[in-house]
């Protein structure tokens, strides 16, 4: 058993930030999930029709913004651009770049933040790819103060050769809710992986827990905002926990950080019995629901690329690209 002055507790990432308490995917969430302190913030990309790669999750702006139509229908630019749209949520927000959410990431106060990027299948992989890479390497010193501290995370193995040709240099991270999806389509090149909590929850997923434990694999869980989960979660060892109120968390660590044990014992795992989407039938629908868009988004799993994305050009230094292998 992990004495008080070895236990290592999981890392807080901010769900598009703090966005429980701002609108989601801006640059004012970001900056509170960091301010909160925050170890790193999630958020999502998609690109506008005249190539800038946006922060948002949706693939299109009605649910949250005061704007209307898909993403990558829409210019960036121009009178009716993407740039002057506004989110429904108060305080009224910008859509910020993945531009400046490199410029915000390389302030001298957030060089410690780090960066997953939640990759949704809509993109065109190896544009997306090419869009990033050209934003990140022309940051001062990239290969040392920017590249390490970014995350793909990626739904669909479609992605995986384009991420690893076209941005070498950046850790990749499965997204979704199936333990047997990773296995047999991200294992292998993928560093860490980023599970809904309740997929975690059964035994499959308890085993997973273990397989990951065991080939040193990196475990983020998401998106969890309940103590008595975050708690769970703590119990399970995973090495992050992406969550919408990252201040909850960030308390919750300290008082387990004061007080393991007095802390602990006030979060029971009743709820793991109690709660419907906790069940085997309800977390296997989910996931076999999940996989179904994916695939109606993306194409089948099993689909082979037929053309591999070439080598990133020669200004990537080599270094960085062996390092990331």
């Amino acid at each position: 058993m992990a004495t008080k002055s070895s236990r290592v507790l999981p890392d807080c990432w901010g769900h598009r930030g703090a966005s429980a308490a701002f609108p989601e995917n801006t640059l004012a969430s970001f900056e509170a999930a960091i301010r909160d302190g925050s170890e790193g913030i999630e958020s999502d990309v998609h690109v506008s029709l005249d190539d800038v790669v946006v922060m948002f999750h949706d693939p299109a702006l009605e649910r949250t913004t005061d704007s209307t139509g898909h993403i990558k229908e829409r210019k960036w630019y121009g009178e009716d651009g993407i740039e002057h749209v506004r989110t429904k949520k108060e305080p009224k927000q910008a859509i910020p770049t993945f531009s400046q959410t490199l410029d915000l990431l390389m302030k001298p106060e957030n060089k410690h933040v780090k960066f997953d990027v939640d990759v949704k299948p809509q993109n065109d992989p190896d544009r997306l790819f090419s869009l990033m890479h050209k934003l990140i390497s022309a940051h001062p010193d990239w290969e040392n103060d920017l590249a390490p501290r970014i995350l793909l995370g990626l739904w669909h193995p479609r992605f995986v050769k384009s991420a690893k040709a076209r941005l070498p240099y950046c850790k990749r991270s499965y997204i979704g809710g199936s333990p047997a999806v990773v296995r047999k389509y991200f294992w292998k090149d993928c560093d860490a992986f980023s599970v809904n909590f309740a997929a975690l929850t059964s035994s499959d997923g308890q085993r997973f827990i273990n397989e990951c434990k065991a080939a040193g694999k990196g475990l983020l869980v998401w998106t969890v905002n309940q103590p008595e989960h975050m708690m769970e979660a703590v119990r399970w060892g995973v090495d992050g926990i992406i969550t919408d109120v990252p201040k909850t968390w960030l308390d919750l660590r300290a008082s387990l950080k004061a007080d393991y044990e007095k802390t602990g014992s006030q979060y029971g795992r009743i709820f793991l019995w109690t709660t419907p989407t906790f069940y085997s039938p309800v977390v296997s629908a989910f996931s076999r629901r999940w996989h179904k868009q994916l695939e109606a988004i993306a194409g089948p799993f099993d689909q082979e690329e037929n053309v591999v994305p070439p080598a990133l050009p020669s200004t990537v230094a080599p270094a960085v690209v062996k390092s990331a292998a």
